[in-house]
């Protein structure tokens, strides 16, 4: 098949019934159990898991696609926090703490695929098969955030096919080194510690004094302007320059996902898509549907209700 453009779709979350929908919308036909488009190939930025009710189904389809070469898909932090669950350290420790709060965002997953069933296995270990990040031709994908330092570091760490090797789980889950700290920038997006006496909650109502920083927005180069999620304060943050410059300057637009973006989908910059809006909160599947511009246009964004 050759391939003539791509359809880069947001984070599902276990969110099937949308999935199924938008592949409607973007003209994919089920054929012997795999989706597929005569011409183009879908790609997944990853968070298949964790909070919906139909997780199976979505790893059922976006896997028959992967296999099928019908589709691509980069490693999302909540596959990444997966494979952290299931794994252990010499010391016989679970990469990922078992505490409460990690048990909770884990345990619809837990509960669908059964922890330590064959079926939880094999989702994990396909965890394990997907790269951090895509840089093709003419376009790059990543979960949360294009980074060249950060890429640079975990490089050495990575197999031939761009995924992180067993080694390079057991170092990205080692608190404080340069490989946990680039996986938590790509993965996770990179954070900025919030004045003295600032914090919010986040979506889960947790106490956050790190803020998400507006990375693909070439503007945002103080606080106040960089700051993602303040519900409104973001006039209480200090109007000046950010410590760190994390803005994406690159000329291949970069796709991505994770920051739960609100209300109806738009396009966030012209070389820069946040495929994101909140599927998971009744907000909207997203995609893009990439057809070889070097500009993204709003007009391509598809998007089905939750």
């Amino acid at each position: 098949m050759t391939v003539r453009g791509y359809d880069i779709v947001g984070d599902i979350h276990g969110h099937a019934d949308p999935l199924h929908r938008l592949l409607q919308e973007l003209s994919y036909t089920e054929i012997d159990g795999v989706f597929r488009h005569p011409e183009r190939r879908m790609i997944f930025v990853g968070d298949f898991i964790d909070r919906g009710p139909q997780q199976r189904e979505v790893l059922r389809i976006a896997r028959a696609m992967w296999e099928a070469e019908s589709a691509r898909a980069v490693l999302g932090n909540h596959e990444f926090n997966a494979i952290g669950w299931a794994a252990q350290s010499e010391n016989g420790h679970f990469l990922r703490t078992h505490s409460p709060k990690n048990a909770h965002q884990h345990a619809e997953f837990l509960r669908q695929f059964e922890e330590n069933s064959a079926a939880h296995r094999d989702a994990v270990n396909w965890f394990k098969s997907l790269p951090v990040w895509l840089d093709l031709p003419d376009i790059r994908v990543i979960h949360a955030c294009w980074h060249e330092p950060s890429r640079e570091a975990l490089i050495p760490l990575l197999d031939e096919r761009g995924c992180l090797t067993e080694t390079g789980i057991m170092e990205s889950y080692s608190y404080g080194t340069a490989p946990n700290a680039a996986i938590e920038i790509l993965l996770k997006g990179p954070e900025q510690r919030l004045p003295e006496g600032i914090h919010f909650l986040d979506k889960d109502g947790h106490k956050r004094e790190e803020v998400r920083l507006r990375w693909w927005d070439e503007a945002a180069t103080t606080f106040r302007g960089a700051a993602l999620s303040m519900d409104g304060r973001e006039d209480e943050l200090p109007d000046s320059a950010l410590p760190r410059d994390f803005r994406y300057t690159g000329n291949k637009p970069v796709f991505f996902g994770h920051y739960w973006l609100q209300g109806l989908p738009q396009l966030t910059a012209g070389n820069a898509a946040c495929l994101d809006f909140s599927v998971a909160k009744k907000g909207y599947l997203t995609a893009y549907r990439w057809s070889g511009e070097g500009e993204l246009s709003p007009k391509n964004l598809v998007s089905v209700a939750a």
